[in-house]
């Protein structure tokens, strides 16, 4: 008889992207078993085309505070599924009670290991230690090897061998012309740390805009950035402001199917292209490629960067910088990224 399995991980988009890969492989090599996974409802978004054998939970955490709605939130999981295994992928006070009230109940409970003192080590502000930590992802498959689950490396992207449906973006643009170059650009981030400043990014942005055969897709959440982002598309017949075209989050993924590059910062943009497998150039300020949350299946030498005895400062870049002036980001030219984007010349 199989195993009913409940998967929990909360946090930022960019975290529920990363368990993906690790989750849909656990899944497809462990047909037996009915797996559930445990999330908040905007990041239950990005779970589609998901096997047979995976339910999705997506659950409002205002309606579960403190220990008594954690308490209560275990209960609900245990009666209505059946749970007897748990594996927690997030590791903070709201999942370690989780883990505790589930253990009470006879369900056996698997954990991430975060290295927290090797992550302080890292982005300490002296005696230093730059040494890449075990990538994330990697860290999420052993919570499922740890708990006795086989796993195999199936998954390539949400669509499988194919790409998503034109149809799902029709609201957005058209279908791609023949020798059209598709290139998506994620200029925000959660922290100022991570953000490479707008007036830097426009000129990028501007440089790539100049090409006719070249269609420019800007995604950004919010009144503040989908206004950035209009002061660029204006000029620009070949600007799309996805800001302002709110197609929802998986039809913005069958977008990105059919992007040819996506330029983001270290943000939830750069996880969402991995699950798409689209090749994304990434800028990294404040944090870096070493603390293990780079994009799954990317390429290192598309990480932007510069060598500073200070970075990283910060796992999250959520920490004010040291320097005053946030040289780690001001310091990269718009032409190290037009570079390092390596657009084709004749056909994009």
């Amino acid at each position: 008889m199989g195993k009913k399995i409940l998967i929990s991980r909360f946090s930022a988009l960019g975290d529920i992207a990363m368990t993906i890969p690790a989750v849909y492989d656990a899944c497809l090599a462990n047909p037996e078993h009915n797996f559930y996974f445990l999330t908040r409802k905007h990041p239950a978004q990005l779970f589609i085309h998901t096997p047979e054998n995976l339910t999705i939970i997506a659950v409002d955490l205002d309606n579960y505070k403190g220990v008594k709605g954690i308490w209560r939130l275990a209960a609900s999981l245990k009666s209505s599924y059946s749970i007897d295994t748990f594996l927690d992928l997030h590791d903070v006070v709201r999942t370690k009670l989780l883990r505790a009230f589930l253990a009470i109940r006879g369900v056996k409970t698997f954990h991430l290991n975060k290295s927290r003192a090797q992550r302080k080590k890292l982005t300490r502000r002296h005696k230093k230690i730059l040494l890449p930590l075990k990538p994330t992802t990697k860290r999420y498959r052993d919570v499922f090897t740890a708990a006795g689950l086989q796993m195999n490396a199936r998954f390539k992207s949400l669509f499988g061998q194919e790409k998503g449906m034109p149809a799902c973006f029709a609201a957005a643009t058209p279908h791609k012309k023949e020798n059209e170059f598709w290139m998506a650009v994620a200029p925000f981030a959660q922290h100022e740390g991570k953000i490479y400043p707008f007036p830097l990014m426009k000129k990028v942005i501007e440089e790539a805009a100049k090409r006719p055969d070249i269609k420019i897709f800007i995604f950004g959440f919010g009144p503040r950035e989908e206004k950035l982002i209009a002061s660029i598309a204006e000029e620009y017949p070949n600007i799309v402001n996805m800001a302002a075209k709110k197609i929802g989050l998986g039809n913005e993924l069958a977008l990105l199917s059919h992007c040819d590059v996506m330029l983001s910062m270290d943000s939830a943009n750069m996880h969402l292209a991995s699950l798409v497998g689209l090749r994304s150039v990434s800028i990294w300020g404040a944090t870096h490629p070493y603390t293990g949350f780079f994009g799954w299946h990317q390429d290192v030498a598309d990480a932007v960067q510069l060598d500073m005895t200070c970075r990283p400062c910060s796992i999250y870049g959520n920490k004010p910088c040291q320097r005053g002036d946030y040289h780690c980001l001001w310091g990269i030219t718009p032409q190290m990224i037009i570079q390092r984007l390596q657009i084709p010349s004749g056909k994009p």
